[in-house]
């Protein structure tokens, strides 16, 4: 089993990484592949819109440090992608990945029912976590995304979520949160 974990926050040690973190090690104890990409220690850009994914290569056409990212996605099992809400939805960082990501669609996407370049049957785990204790705030985040990753043949696609936690290592007191990364690990790694 291979996990490929993106930690979208700017604080490398924020909540979102808190419950990431619990997810990978209990997934490493399972005997699972872990490799995990800080997005904010990376240098990319986003997207540039000039469709050579689909008229000259079969991947993105930028070369920075996002195309072993890129690649390690392609070739894993789980993708976790861990975030706050910034400014009502995911971080830069991690939506900037989200962008480049388009590199996985078929020139023919638009018409074609195997949109996808990449193989079937790989697992999301979207983790969300927000300073808004109100749980019927940000509840469009992750639908958007789990939309995407479905049609990128994602077979499998799980929500971990935290309202309410501000301060660094907060999360941590959530107790059914954390608990819930690690059955989610679980699950994964049957």
């Amino acid at each position: 089993m291979r996990i490929v974990c993106l930690l979208g926050s700017p604080r490398e040690k924020g909540n979102s990484a808190a419950i990431a973190n619990r997810f990978c090690d209990v997934s490493e104890r399972l005997g699972a592949k872990v490799q995990t990409f800080i997005l904010n220690k990376l240098e990319y850009r986003g997207c540039q819109g000039c469709m050579a994914c689909k008229t000259k290569l079969d991947r993105c056409v930028l070369e920075d440090d996002l195309t072993e990212v890129l690649e390690a996605v392609r070739e894993t099992d789980v993708l976790v992608l861990a975030t706050p809400v910034y400014y009502w939805d995911v971080t830069s960082q991690l939506k900037a990945f989200l962008d480049r990501t388009f590199s996985y669609f078929t020139p023919d996407f638009m018409t074609n029912p195997n949109r996808s370049r990449l193989p079937s049957g790989k697992k999301l785990v979207f983790i969300q976590v927000q300073g808004m204790p109100d749980e019927s705030m940000f509840t469009d985040v992750f639908p958007k995304f789990d939309y995407f990753f479905k049609s990128y043949g994602f077979s499998e696609t799980h929500l971990i979520r935290a309202c309410g936690v501000r301060e660094q290592g907060e999360v941590e007191t959530h107790e059914d949160v954390m608990k819930l990364a690690e059955t989610t690990a679980e699950k994964m790694c049957k």
